[in-house]
């Protein structure tokens, strides 16, 4: 379970009347999408441009090349010294007034190393200080992965994974830091893959109209089911299973769809009773120690990224717009929440859960492999395309959060033309 960072700021967003929701979808053929009042864009770091202190550029990613200097850093597991490389992007606009951002990355973090992405927005008054959005390690023996509480200040603050842009100061632009910590006198490479981030406004509204048909109607992938429900009780150390694990549960499917999950040696250390061990062995590699959960979001596509995988966190638009993912064999994790009587076939209610979008039906309506289900074959659904989009989109739920997580091989379509590019 998650609950949704847009509910948590919706007092910063600007209010904006729309058209309640509506069935009368276009056919499969596709139209062109509505006009959206979301604002985002997705912008992924470019290590060549930038500030280096210590660190190398490759076509790789951004590695540790020789320390910038020490520091040291204390939690549960005690206090150590670290040597440090860091890199610095240059600023970048967002091309609107931001009221949040997301930044996500994919890295490897080999032990004796971690690393520490920050943020810093500029508004009317100036540039705001640096927020920390996250410390990680795939690993548990060097640190303690975590996001930062008690960030708040006159400029917004951060919660969990979201930096939230403080009433009447929207950012205009923003630059990311990333730092790469190592043993000292170590010859260990830390190295980020990618980094990016989403910045974006969501009006405030409580009811979306839905979108019409785009290219995807008819299709539907063969991504593997997994319960979250299976898991209930299970290693409290990590949240103890059942509605807890939706977000790992997620992106163990995701995984499990592009042939790339936790092998039976990595998954050992699981009991084995355990129908799904990924699922366990997910939920420890994305939980977050200071938020008390495996609900993180750039958590949970780093740890995707451990295995090879390209993975970040953004909004869609629409439907129109996820569909052009699932064309192109991408499934889509989604984050929402919704009262019991307002996502028929549910059967629950939800202030924050992930699910896996997998197709549409002949008319439009949502395939979607939901991990809040009693076992592993009743996962898949099929959701009203009207009524998930409202649930989905809507600035009480996550305004359309999803994670995006694909291999190299297989790009990613075009983007909404004429819209900022969200992917």
């Amino acid at each position: 379970m998650r609950v949704p960072t847009v509910f948590l700021s919706a007092l910063l967003l600007v209010s904006l009347a729309v058209t309640p929701a509506t069935a009368d979808a276009a056919g499969a053929g596709g139209t062109k999408p509505q006009a959206s009042p979301v604002k985002v864009v997705y912008q992924r770091a470019s290590f060549a441009a930038g500030t280096a202190e210590g660190t190398v550029h490759s076509p790789g990613g951004l590695a540790f090349g020789s320390p910038s200097g020490t520091t040291t850093y204390t939690d549960a597991l005690g206090t150590k010294t670290w040597e440090y490389a860091r890199w610095t992007g240059r600023e970048r606009r967002a091309g609107f007034g931001a009221t949040e951002l997301v930044a996500s990355w994919t890295a490897d973090t080999p032990p004796g190393s971690w690393l520490q992405v920050e943020m810093r927005g500029r508004n009317t008054e100036g540039l705001t200080k640096w927020y920390v959005l996250g410390r990680w390690a795939y690993g548990e023996s060097d640190i303690l992965r975590t996001s930062l509480k008690g960030q708040g200040d006159d400029d917004g603050t951060v919660y969990v994974d979201t930096f939230a842009a403080a009433t009447g100061k929207p950012i205009t632009a923003y630059q990311l830091r990333v730092t790469l910590m190592r043993t000292p006198g170590s010859a260990v490479t830390p190295k980020v893959r990618t980094l990016g981030a989403m910045a974006s406004a969501v009006p405030e509204r409580t009811s979306v109209p839905v979108s019409p048909g785009g290219v995807a109607w008819g299709r539907e992938l063969n991504v593997p089911r997994r319960s979250q429900n299976v898991h209930r009780g299970h290693y409290p150390e990590w949240d103890g299973g059942g509605e807890a694990w939706c977000s790992p549960t997620s992106t163990t499917m995701v995984l499990g769809y592009w042939g790339r999950w936790p092998s039976a040696a990595d998954t050992a250390w699981v009991d084995p009773s355990d129908p799904d061990p990924e699922v366990d062995y997910a939920a420890r590699y994305t939980y977050d120690h200071a938020y008390e959960g495996a609900g993180n979001w750039p958590f949970n596509t780093a740890y995707a990224g451990r295995y090879g995988l390209d993975g970040f966190v953004t909004r869609l638009r629409s439907l129109t717009e996820m569909e052009r993912l699932i064309a192109a064999g991408i499934p889509v994790v989604t984050s929402q929440s919704f009262e019991e009587d307002e996502l028929p076939g549910a059967g629950y209610g939800t202030n924050g859960h992930l699910m896996v979008v997998i197709g549409f039906t002949a008319t439009g309506d949502v395939i979607a492999n939901d991990p809040a289900s009693p076992d592993d074959d009743a996962v898949r659904h099929v959701y009203p395309r009207a009524a998930f989009e409202n649930v989905w989109l809507r600035s009480t739920g996550s305004g359309g959060v999803v994670y995006i997580i694909h291999p190299h091989t297989r790009p990613l379509p075009p983007t909404t033309p004429g819209l900022p590019a969200n992917w």
